[in-house]
């Protein structure tokens, strides 16, 4: 029988977030985000990832209340692109995406990266503070109503740009969503997070499918009886992980979700976690962007 797997993770904000999710990077903006996301939704997926930059927000929103969903069973994601960092140019971005997405609300909002300028960093973080503490009714925020965002946190940032934010801030990260596989595992900087009570996302779960075919991940499927993507998507849980897969194809979207009726024995996470290679497949502002 298989190890038990949360459905859903506590935020250090209180709010649940469940956990695996949809990514939406590099869907094409109209139908191919709007059905991807409804598939996923009549799947049984309740978490999407979107963001600013991705532009795809309102494909998102209307999936989501197209779906028959109630909006409180959905979690939505978006990020705040660096453009507006700022504290007044933040607060507006982020109403401007609840508005785009039509939602209400937003159940995550997080910083992009860290930036190339830390004080225009700390100052986006401070927008997101605000956004947190605003509240919503209707079109028009105001006194009463729901929360504009629930919960804030960050993406592609390392320890030390951690740390500085943190000193400066009243609202504590409540997610770090970076790129984590076997293959790029950042060991370090998971174990910061946790020991903070920070959650953290792995994107590109599946290396961006580049490590599909490695025969130490093919060999673990094939016992198994499962997908090289469902061997890895796993491994991500069973780290403590949130796992962001993004597929357009709802078979594909299915077999992702379909990964807590099987368990990586520990021979299989030894050899998983040996993999290690320093792996990444996208940008990386964590060494890259300056503290």
């Amino acid at each position: 029988m298989a190890a038990q797997v949360a459905e859903a993770v506590k935020l250090s904000s209180g709010h649940h977030m469940p956990t695996i999710g949809l990514g939406v990077y590099r869907s094409a903006p109209g139908s191919e985000t709007y059905d991807a996301v409804l598939s996923a939704l009549r799947l049984g997926y309740r978490h999407i990832d979107t963001a600013q930059l991705y532009g795809n927000e309102a494909d998102v929103g209307r999936a989501v209340r197209d779906s028959g969903v109630p909006r409180e069973q959905v979690f939505v994601t978006s990020k705040l692109w660096r453009d507006s960092y700022g504290t007044e140019s933040g607060l507006a971005a982020v109403r401007a995406s609840v508005e785009r997405s039509g939602l209400g609300w937003l159940d995550l909002m997080l910083l992009h990266s860290p930036s190339a300028d830390p004080g225009r960093r700390e100052a986006a973080w401070r927008a997101l503070e605000a956004a947190v503490q605003q509240v919503v009714c209707g079109a028009v925020w105001c006194g009463v109503g729901g929360n504009l965002v629930r919960s804030i946190g960050v993406s592609n940032f390392g320890e030390a740009h951690l740390e500085k934010l943190m000193r400066g801030a009243t609202v504590q990260p409540a997610v770090n969503q970076v790129e984590v596989h076997p293959f790029l595992q950042r060991r370090e900087l998971v174990a910061y997070c946790r020991q903070r009570g920070i959650v953290v996302e792995a994107y590109s779960p599946l290396s961006k499918g580049s490590k599909l075919a490695d025969p130490r991940v093919t060999s673990v499927a094939e016992r198994l009886g499962v997908t090289p993507a469902q061997v890895l998507l796993r491994w991500s849980l069973q780290h403590g992980l949130v796992p962001l897969p993004k597929s357009t194809h709802p078979q594909r979207q299915a077999a992702n979700l379909d990964v807590r009726s099987f368990e990586l024995s520990a021979g299989d996470m030894a050899v998983l976690d040996g993999c290690e290679e320093g792996l990444v497949t996208g940008w990386d502002p964590i060494s890259q962007d300056p503290v």
